[in-house]
């Protein structure tokens, strides 16, 4: 009964500085505490999902669900906490996986991860455990040092080197369960559904983008022709979906007038040797990871180029005068970077501005080194040198 009191306790504490927080919320706030009282109430949450993870599992391994008749622990959790199914079955099956991992389970009661960090481990781990095992300490870094979106390409990567068989196959199956069908509605219209894998998705996604991009531009100008500066987007005569109908259809009617025996498309291979940002790197321009058997099936339509990096700020010696980043360069920034590089960003290079980090009016140099990917949105805003 001792413990039972020491965590009613605990938890009335508990509650009340919860109250004290949300009093402290209501009242002025500076924008800098404000800022701070959202992160701080994150932590906050990924603490308490971490002791609701780790009560999932005491709750499962000691049975007493079945004593009130439940099915199964998440039933039980779903029917007296009086949340839904998947959030309750998220937490046994995260307590499950902690199970086999100690440190990942430590790092989480600490608040350092996430139960979304937990998710990923543990798929991670569950697709090779000896090598989890042997890896653990670095992989918590990693969890710690990376966001969601980011660890799950370096578990991605890391589940290639260890299980390359298991991955091959995996990929061997996306390709395989490949299709398209295209079938007729009563009143003639043609249905589409379609399932590629992520190469062959991300040459016709790719082409979709672009061609759908050019019909916005169309019809921006003609909105400004037909109603002057000033108009809403709802304006424009076709809605996103569609231009890219008109999109699909133009790529249709292009292959179609393709003259015999012209030349196919090919795709550019980068490979990336010498610095260590980019040792392991074989993904799509989107992130996308790939494995080695992937890249295999483009190399016989794929024109290669090498680029070679010699450290963090001499990678291609050419125009370090010139304006912009253009060539060469441009391409050992993007590939070094990948995306946008302002924390809280994801916009892919492709989509990025290449800034000098040093200004190229204060006499910044257009170099490796002195550049960074940014995407429009902070390329523009003033960001100061690291």
């Amino acid at each position: 009964m001792g413990s039972i009191r020491g965590v009613d306790v605990v938890q009335k504490e508990i509650e009340a500085a919860f109250a004290e927080l949300a009093e402290l919320c209501a009242t002025s706030l500076t924008e800098g505490e404000v800022a701070d009282y959202a992160e701080r109430a994150q932590r906050i949450r990924s603490l308490a999902d971490a002791h609701c993870v780790r009560a999932a599992g005491r709750l499962e391994q000691a049975g007493v669900w079945a004593l009130d008749g439940a099915k199964s622990p998440t039933a039980w959790l779903a029917w007296r906490c009086r949340i839904s199914r998947g959030r309750a079955s998220s937490a046994v099956v995260a307590a499950r996986s902690l199970r086999a991992m100690p440190k990942v389970e430590e790092a989480m009661l600490a608040g350092l991860i996430t139960i979304d960090h937990v998710r990923l481990l543990g798929a991670a781990q569950s697709a090779a455990p000896e090598a989890f095992a042997a890896d653990e300490d670095r992989l918590v870094h990693a969890a710690v040092v990376t966001p969601v979106l980011r660890l799950e390409t370096v578990l991605r990567y890391w589940r290639i080197a260890q299980a390359p068989d298991d991955e091959e196959a995996q990929a061997l199956r996306r390709h395989t369960e490949r299709r398209v069908y295209c079938s007729r509605s009563f009143e003639g219209m043609v249905v589409l559904d379609a399932l590629l894998d992520p190469v062959a998705g991300e040459i016709v996604a790719r082409e979709l983008e672009r061609l759908t991009a050019a019909l916005f531009e169309a019809d921006l100008a003609e909105a400004r022709e037909r109603l002057g500066e000033g108009f809403a987007l709802d304006a424009l005569r076709r809605s996103p979906a569609q231009r890219r109908a008109d999109a699909l259809r133009l790529m249709a009617e292009r292959s179609a007038a393709k003259p015999a025996g012209a030349a196919e498309a090919r795709v550019l291979l980068h490979v990336l040797a010498g610095h260590e940002s980019v040792l392991r790197m074989c993904e799509l321009s989107n992130g996308v990871v790939l494995t080695p058997g992937e890249v295999l099936q483009v190399l016989d339509r794929a024109d290669v180029e090498r680029v070679i990096f010699d450290g963090p700020s001499k990678v291609i010696d050419v125009g370090v005068r010139q304006r912009l980043f253009r060539g060469a360069t441009r391409t050992a920034v993007e590939l070094r970077d990948r995306e946008c590089t302002h924390p809280s960003c994801d916009v892919r290079f492709e989509r990025c501005e290449i800034d000098h980090i040093v200004p190229y009016a204060e006499g910044g140099l257009t170099t490796q080194a002195n550049g960074r990917c940014g995407c429009p949105y902070h390329h523009r805003r003033a960001r100061p040198s690291p």
